[in-house]
Parts: structure tokens; C-alpha cells; sequence
């Protein structure tokens, strides 16, 4: 009974450390991607989180049986129960995002408190199995495991839908909540820049707008979604000038880099500048400094990080885009 029981807890946490890689995996590609899939990443994300809270009883067991065991040395021990606090912190604060009925924690907002969780998990899962490696072995693939996965699948698909009828408010493919009016949030380290209006200048290649010259520019009015890494989106009614209406005459080389006042850049590939927008007005008004007055760029189908604030330089650049982090860390 002794070896079925520490079997049956092998194969738990195989199972376990599968679903958290899989998590980090759709949780980082649905934060990242902006366009929609036909594989649906968030609800891979969702089904994968109720499927570790379906296990979390047997792996209750395997937990209590090792904090009873005098050999377990006391780190061993305590990184157990923190990495049982992460993930279950980490699962709740996804569950609880979804639902768009609590945004912010204290002075962090629910997302923060989901990705900070869930990097102290993976950080706990690698230290855990740095000292206790789980070797596969080839009965772990015998018929009753595969039933048991099936099962565990199952269960998890139906825990979704569930949850997704009941309880999780319209999310998009991306994982995040509608909001009527964009909120105002920046990268990272990025402030909220006061530009003086009179003395901003934007350079184009060697050419330099001011403002009521960019303005005097033919502006096209479309809508475009905002869907910010921060876990919520936007429909907007945008006022801009297409990429590729400022770089007419221009040889925009292999890609153009958008700078801001504050130093972010972002590279956009020369062949997709017919649908990126250097934008002055949201909602028939002028952009405030919250929104990236004087301009910002609108990228349709990229999340937030691409639309680039307080914009004061566009230069073509021989960087190829794929150059360049797929989430900026600065």
C-alpha cells in the first residue's frame, strides 16, 4: 500500500508539473498575442488552472504525508506549503479577474497580484523538483493513467464552461475584461508625460511636424480595441493618420522605430504600416496627457504595449521587428 501511495503521488506531481507549465505557457501567449487564434489559449489557461484545483485533493494527501514525515527536512517543508499558497493565490486571483466584479487589492491590481504569484510558483516548482526530481517512468503511461488524464480533462472542461456561464464576465480571447473608457496606465516605469503642446516636435525620417502640422494631415476616423496587458479592453472611436500616409516618399527600410518622449520604443515591420495609426483624438476629443497627448500610436490586433505614448520620433531602421523583445521588459 505504501509504494501505491507514494506511486500515486509521483504521478500526481508529474501531472501537476505538466499543468503549471501549460499554464505558464497560455498564460504568457495570450498576454503577449493580440490577435485571435483559432485555438482558444485563454480557455486552454482556465481549464488548466480547475484542473489543478481538481487534483488539489489528492495532493493534499501527498502534503499532509510529507509535513507527518520526521525525515522531510523544515525548508523542504515550508517550500511545500508556499508553493501551495502561490498557486492557489496565483488560480484565485485569475478566477476572481475573470469575473470583472474586483479589480485591484490593496494598491495592486488583481492581474499584478496573478503574474507575481504565479513567477514565485515557478520559481518554487523548479527549486521543489531541483530537489526532488520526478523521473517519468514507462508504467506512468499504462491505461489506467490515460483514463485517469481523461477523466481529469473532462472534469475540467465541464469545471470551464461552467465557470464561463456562470460566473466570468465577456472576456476576450486574451483573458481580459471590458471596460467603457480607458483607464490610464503605463509601461512599467513609464509616468504620466506633461508635453508642452508648443514645443513638441515629432521627426519623421529627416522631416519635423509640429503640432498643428500633423494635424493639418488627412485623418482618418475608425474604431480600434485597446487591450491592455493590465487585463481589460476598450472599444474606442480613434482620429489618426495612417504609418504609411507619413512615410509616403520615404523608404521605411526593413521596419520604422516609434519612440516616446520617455525612451520606449517599439519596431513595426514596414509592411504593416497601412495598419498602424499615429492617432491625435479618442472619442472626437484630443488625447490627454494620461492617453499619450500629444500622439500616440493605435496598433489594431497588438496589445497595449505596442501603442507607444507621447510618440516623438518615427524613423525608418534596418532592425528587422522579430529583433526586438516580444514583451518588453523596460
Amino acid at each position: 500500500m505504501r509504494v501505491r501511495a507514494r506511486q500515486g503521488g509521483r504521478r500526481v506531481d508529474l501531472v501537476l508539473g505538466l499543468l503549471l507549465v501549460a499554464g505558464v505557457i497560455t498564460g504568457l501567449s495570450a498576454n503577449t498575442i493580440g490577435v485571435n487564434w483559432p485555438l482558444d489559449l485563454i480557455q486552454l489557461h482556465a481549464a488548466g488552472a480547475l484542473a489543478i484545483l481538481l487534483l488539489a485533493p489528492w495532493k493534499s494527501v501527498v502534503i499532509r504525508r510529507g509535513l507527518r514525515n520526521p525525515r522531510q527536512k523544515r525548508p523542504t517543508k515550508a517550500l511545500s506549503i508556499a508553493l501551495l499558497v502561490l498557486v492557489l493565490v496565483t488560480i484565485g486571483s485569475g478566477l476572481l479577474h475573470s469575473t470583472g466584479r474586483v479589480e485591484d487589492v490593496g494598491p495592486l491590481t488583481l492581474m499584478q497580484i496573478h503574474v507575481g504569484s504565479a513567477i514565485g510558483a515557478v520559481a518554487a516548482v523548479v527549486a521543489h523538483f531541483a530537489g526532488h526530481w520526478v523521473r517519468p517512468r514507462r508504467s506512468d503511461a499504462d491505461r489506467r493513467a490515460f483514463l485517469r488524464l481523461a477523466v481529469l480533462g473532462a472534469g475540467a472542461a465541464v469545471a470551464t464552461a461552467a465557470w464561463d456561464t456562470f460566473a466570468a464576465t465577456g472576456r476576450r480571447f486574451t483573458g481580459s475584461v471590458p471596460k467603457p473608457e480607458l483607464e490610464v496606465t503605463s509601461w512599467i516605469n513609464d509616468g504620466i508625460q506633461r508635453v508642452d503642446p508648443g514645443a513638441w516636435r515629432l521627426r519623421i525620417g529627416e522631416r519635423t511636424l509640429d503640432l498643428a502640422e500633423l494635424d493639418a494631415l488627412p485623418h482618418e476616423h475608425f474604431t480600434a480595441i485597446l487591450d491592455c496587458t493590465s487585463g481589460w479592453y476598450s472599444r474606442q472611436d480613434w482620429d489618426g493618420v495612417r504609418l504609411s500616409t507619413l512615410f509616403e516618399g520615404l523608404d521605411p527600410q526593413r521596419s520604422v522605430e516609434v519612440r516616446s518622449v520617455t525612451g520606449y520604443a517599439r519596431w513595426f515591420g514596414s509592411d504593416t504600416l497601412d495598419d498602424v495609426w499615429l492617432v491625435t483624438a479618442v472619442g472626437g476629443r484630443p488625447l490627454t496627457p494620461g492617453h499619450g497627448f500629444p500622439a500616440r500610436i493605435v496598433a489594431p490586433g497588438r496589445r497595449g504595449f505596442w501603442w507607444v505614448k507621447w510618440v516623438t520620433s518615427i524613423q525608418p531602421s534596418n532592425r528587422p521587428p522579430w529583433a526586438q523583445s516580444v514583451f518588453p521588459l523596460s
